[in-house]
C-alpha cells in the first residue's frame, strides 16, 4: 500500500527534492506505542526535528532535507533506538521494535513498564495491567482508579457519583448491586486499562457526569490458551466463584468464551434512629439484612473475524443471571418515651425473593476507508428483567391497644429494554484529527407491583396500592469534535446534540408525562507540553444525567409497615458543568476543579409525623456545587518498592427544599485520602504484595450527611510454576473501621441510620493458566487488493 502511494507521488517528491519518512513504533509484544519521542539529528549531530506517535504508534517524518540523518528513540521503559536514514531508504517504512530494558539492583532483575497513569488531552489512562492490582477484579480496580473514590459502595469521581461506566465504550444498562456483582465476578487480569474521563469528548453520549471506560485486553496470542480461575470470600459468611476463560486466534478469527458461577451469603447492619419531637417518642429499628444467592452467572463471549485487510466485524454477547436471591429477615423496632422507657415495639418479618436477568448483545463493523480515514458502526441490544416478591408480617404492640398482627405482600416485576445503533466517521493526520458520528437509541420499560393484604384472614389484591408503569424514551444524536496539534500545544473541541422524547404513563393514580426537548453539549480541551514534559491542560465539558428508569417508578415498594421507598415520574435530568485545570510531570497530576449541577436527583429521607412513617424517596434538589483539587503520585522509591498516593479535597454544597418549604444549604469540607505501597519480592516479578489505607472524611447528600469511616487492606500475589498458576490473598478491611452514620436533621426531620456493609474479611483467589501463553513473532500480512488500493 505504501509503496502503491509512493510512485504514485514520486514526480512531485522529484520536484520538491523532499521525502518523507513514514513508520510504525511497537514492543516485543506487537502492541502500538502511543506517544513516542522521535528524534532527528543531523550528520554533524545536531537535533534537527522532533516527533511524537500517534495513537497507532504511526509517524510521518515530513520537511526534512537533510542526507543522511540519524533517528534516535530514548524512552525510559526501553533500550534506546537508534539508526541512520539516507535519502534512498526513505521509500521504505520503517517498523521500529523497543525491547524493555532490564536494570538489575541488590539481585533482583525488574522489567521496567510503562507508567500507571499517562495524561491525555481529554482524559486520564489508568495502566492497570502494570500495576499490583491486577489479581482484583473489575470493581476492586474501579475502586483503587486515581481520580476515583468509593463511599458504601458507591463510586465517585471528584465528588460527583452521576458516572457511567462502559466496557470497551459500551454502556452497561446496569447500576447498584447488579453492576457491582458483574464487575466483581470480571478478572482483573482481563484488564488493560481504566480511562476516567471527567469531560468525555463529544463521541460519548451525554449522560452521566463522568465516564469511566474499561478496557479489556485484546487476544494478541496466536492458538488457544485459556485460564481456570476461583476465588473463595470469607466475610461475616462465606461467598465462592468459579470459572474458566478460553481464547482461540487464528490468522482472522479471534475467539474469546468465558463463563463464571458465584455462590454465597451476603449481610448487611443496618439501625434507624428516628426522633419525633411532637410526641416525644424516638423509634429505634434494628435491620441485620442476611441473603442467600446460590446461582450468580456471568457469561461473555466475543468473536472478531477480518473479511479483509480493511475490515473487521465483531459480535460480542454478555450475560448476567441470578435465579434466585431470598432472605428472611427478622426486624425488631422499639419505641421510647421521653423518660427513654420502652413504651412500645413491632417485629417485622420480611420474607422475600428476588431475581435478576441481564442480556447484552452487540455487533460492530470497522472499515478504513483510506489511509488517513476510517468509520465504524455499531448496534447493540440490552434487556434487564427482574422480579422481587415479599411477604411482610407484622407483629405489633403499641401501648393502650390489644397486640394485633398486620400482613401483606408485594410483588414488583420489571422490563427493560434499550435498543441502539451509531456510525462513527474519523479522519486524521499528523497535526489534525476530525471525528463525527449520529446515535439513536430506544428505551422502553415496563414495571408492574402488585399489593396484597389481609382482609378477614384473606389475602386481597388492592388496586389502590398496586401500579403499572410504562416508560418510553427516544434519543437522537448528532456530534462533531475537531483535534488540533501544533508545535507543543494540543487542542480539541467538539458539540454534541441530543434529542429526547420521553413518555410515562402512571396507573394510580392515572397520570401521563410527555416531554420533548433538545439539548446542547459542548466540549473543549487544551494541553501544552514543555521540552522538560511538563503538561499543563484545561477543559470544559457540560453533562446531563437522566435518572434510572427504576428511580422513576412512582411505586411504594415497602420495607416494612411504617417504611417504604417511592420514586418520582416528574424526576428531572440534572444538568452538569464541569471545569477542569490540569497539571502533570513525572507521574505527579493535579487537578483543579469547579462543577455545578443544575437540578441535581439523589435519594433522600423525610419523616411523615402523622403516620410516623419513614419515607426514602429520590427527587430533585434545588441545585448543587462543588469545587477543589485531586492530586495522584506513583513514588518509585527503588525499582522493587513504590508509593501511591491519592488525594482529593472539596468543598461541596447542596441546597434544598425543606418539609418546610425553606430552602436550606447543606456544605462540608469532605477528603478523601488513598495510600498505599506495594513491593517485588523476586526477581522475576512473580511475588508482589501491597499495603494500604482508605479514609473518607465526613461527606454530605442533598438532606445528609455522612459520617467519617477509613479501613486498612494487605495483598500478597504470587505466581508459581513459570506463571502458570497463580494465588493472590486480600485482606479487607483489617480493623473493620467502614461503619457509617448518615443523618438528617432539620425543621422537624430528626433521623439517621448506622450502615456497616461486612466489608472485613479475606478473599483467597487461585489461578491457573493452560495452552499457549507466550506471545508469537508478528507475523508477516500480505497486502490484499484492498490495501493497495489506499
Amino acid at each position: 500500500m505504501y509503496k502503491f502511494l509512493f510512485f504514485l507521488c514520486f514526480p512531485f517528491f522529484m520536484f520538491s527534492q523532499q521525502k518523507n519518512l513514514e513508520g510504525t513504533v511497537w514492543d516485543t509484544e506487537n502492541h502500538n506505542l502511543d506517544s513516542v519521542t522521535i528524534h532527528i539529528y543531523n550528520s554533524q549531530n545536531v537535533l534537527i526535528k522532533t516527533f511524537l506517535t500517534d495513537p497507532e504508534g504511526h509517524f510521518t517524518l515530513a520537511e526534512i532535507n537533510d542526507d543522511p540523518v540519524k533517528l534516535v528513540i530514548h524512552e525510559n521503559e526501553y533500550d534506546p533506538f537508534e539508526t541512520i536514514i539516507n535519502r534512498d531508504s526513505r521509500t521504505e517504512i520503517l517498523k521500529i521494535i523497543l525491547k524493555r530494558n532490564q536494570q538489575n539492583i541488590d539481585g533482583i532483575s525488574l522489567t521496567k513498564k510503562k507508567p500507571l497513569v499517562k495524561r491525555k488531552v481529554d482524559r486520564l489512562e489508568f495502566n492497570v495491567e502494570n500495576s499490583n492490582i491486577s489479581s482484583q477484579n473489575a470493581w476492586e480496580i474501579l475502586k483503587q482508579t486515581p481520580g476515583v473514590t468509593s463511599n458504601n459502595e458507591v463510586l465517585a469521581i471528584k465528588g460527583s457519583t452521576g458516572i457511567m461506566v462502559t466496557i470497551n465504550d459500551k454502556k452497561i444498562m446496569l447500576n447498584g448491586d447488579e453492576l457491582r456483582n458483574l464487575l466483581e465476578n470480571t478478572q482483573g487480569d482481563e484488564v488493560k486499562s481504566v480511562e476516567v474521563i471527567t469531560n468525555p469528548p463529544a463521541k460519548y453520549e451525554a449522560s452521566g457526569s463522568a465516564v469511566l471506560n474499561i478496557v479489556l485486553k485484546k487476544n494478541t496470542i496466536e492458538g488457544y490458551r485459556g485460564t481456570l480461575s476461583s476465588k473463595y470470600t470469607q466475610t461475616q459468611y462465606a461467598k465462592g466463584n468459579v470459572g474458566i476463560s478460553q481464547y482461540y486466534r487464528k490468522k482472522k478469527l479471534s475467539v474469546m468464551g468465558s463463563f463464571y458461577r458465584g455462590a454465597g451469603t451476603y449481610y448487611r447492619e443496618g439501625t434507624d434512629y428516628v426522633n419525633y419531637p411532637e410526641n416525644g417518642t424516638t423509634w429505634i429499628s434494628t435491620m441485620n439484612r442476611k441473603d442467600k444467592n446460590n446461582s450468580q452467572n456471568t457469561v461473555n463471549f466475543n468473536i472478531e473475524y477480518e473479511i479483509d485487510s480493511l475490515t473487521n466485524a465483531s459480535l460480542n454477547y454478555s450475560g448476567y443471571f441470578t435465579p434466585k436471591s431470598f432472605g428472611t429477615y427478622h426486624v425488631p423496632t422499639l419505641i421510647y418515651n421521653t423518660q427513654n422507657q420502652i413504651e412500645s415495639y413491632y417485629l417485622t418479618v420480611n420474607d422475600h425473593q428476588s431475581r435478576s436477568i441481564n442480556n447484552s448483545v452487540s455487533f460492530q463493523i470497522d472499515r478504513k476507508l483510506n489511509k488517513k480515514s476510517n468509520m465504524a458502526w455499531i448496534s447493540y441490544f440490552t434487556g434487564n428483567n427482574a422480579q422481587k416478591y415479599q411477604n411482610v408480617l407484622t407483629h405489633l404492640n403499641f401501648a393502650g391497644q390489644l397486640p394485633t398482627e398486620d400482613n401483606f405482600f408485594t410483588d414488583n416485576k420489571s422490563d427493560v429494554k434499550l435498543y441502539s445503533t451509531q456510525f462513527d466517521y474519523q479522519w486524521k493526520n499528523d497535526k489534525l484529527e476530525l471525528e463525527a458520528g449520529t446515535k439513536y437509541s430506544f428505551v422502553k420499560t415496563y414495571s408492574q407491583l402488585y399489593f396484597s393484604d389481609n382482609e378477614n384472614g384473606e389475602m386481597l389484591y388492592q388496586p389502590e396500592k398496586s401500579s403499572l408503569f410504562d416508560y418510553n424514551e427516544h434519543n437522537f444524536s448528532l456530534y462533531t469534535s475537531l483535534g488540533y496539534k501544533v508545535g507543543k500545544w494540543d487542542f480539541k473541541g467538539g458539540l454534541r446534540a441530543e434529542m429526547t422524547d420521553l413518555e410515562g404513563i402512571v396507573s394510580e393514580p392515572y397520570e401521563v408525562n410527555k416531554n420533548n426537548y433538545w439539548n446542547m453539549f459542548p466540549t473543549f480541551y487544551a494541553q501544552y507540553t514543555t521540552e522538560s514534559k511538563h503538561e499543563f491542560g484545561f477543559s470544559y465539558g457540560k453533562r446531563i444525567t437522566r435518572p434510572f428508569y427504576s428511580w422513576l417508578n412512582p411505586a411504594k415498594s415497602y420495607f416494612n409497615l411504617f417504611s417504604y421507598y417511592q420514586g418520582d415520574p416528574k424526576l428531572k435530568a440534572t444538568i452538569t458543568h464541569n471545569l477542569n485545570l490540569t497539571y502533570s510531570w513525572k507521574e505527579w497530576n493535579l487537578d483543579l476543579y469547579y462543577r455545578k449541577e443544575i437540578n441535581p436527583s439523589m435519594e433522600i429521607s423525610y419523616q411523615e409525623h402523622s403516620t410516623s412513617h419513614l419515607i426514602y424517596y429520590f427527587t430533585n434538589i434545588e441545585k448543587g456545587q462543588a469545587f477543589g483539587f485531586s492530586l495522584y503520585k506513583n513514588f518509585q522509591v527503588k525499582p522493587w518498592w513504590s508509593v501511591v498516593m491519592s488525594e482529593n479535597l472539596e468543598h461541596n454544597e447542596n441546597y434544598f427544599k425543606g418539609v418546610d418549604d425553606i430552602v436550606y444549604k447543606n456544605k462540608v469540607w469532605n477528603w478523601v485520602s488513598n495510600l498505599s505501597t506495594s513491593f517485588t519480592l523476586d526477581k522475576n516479578s512473580d511475588w508482589k504484595m501491597e499495603v494500604g489505607h482508605k479514609y473518607n472524611s465526613p461527606g454530605i447528600q442533598g438532606t445528609f450527611r455522612i459520617s467519617d469511616s477509613w479501613s486498612a487492606y494487605f495483598v500478597m500475589n504470587r505466581k508459581f510454576f513459570s506463571k502458570k498458576l497463580e494465588a493472590s490473598l486480600i485482606f479487607n478491611d483489617i480493623f473493620r473501621s467502614t461503619q457509617e452514620k448518615i443523618s438528617t436533621r432539620y425543621a422537624n426531620q430528626d433521623n439517621y441510620f448506622l450502615d456497616y456493609r461486612d466489608t472485613q474479611g479475606f478473599i483467597l483467589t487461585l489461578k491457573f493458566n493452560f495452552g499457549n501463553q507466550s506471545v508469537k513473532n508478528a507475523r508477516t500480512i500480505k497486502k490484499t487488493d484492498e490495501q493497495e488500493r489506499l
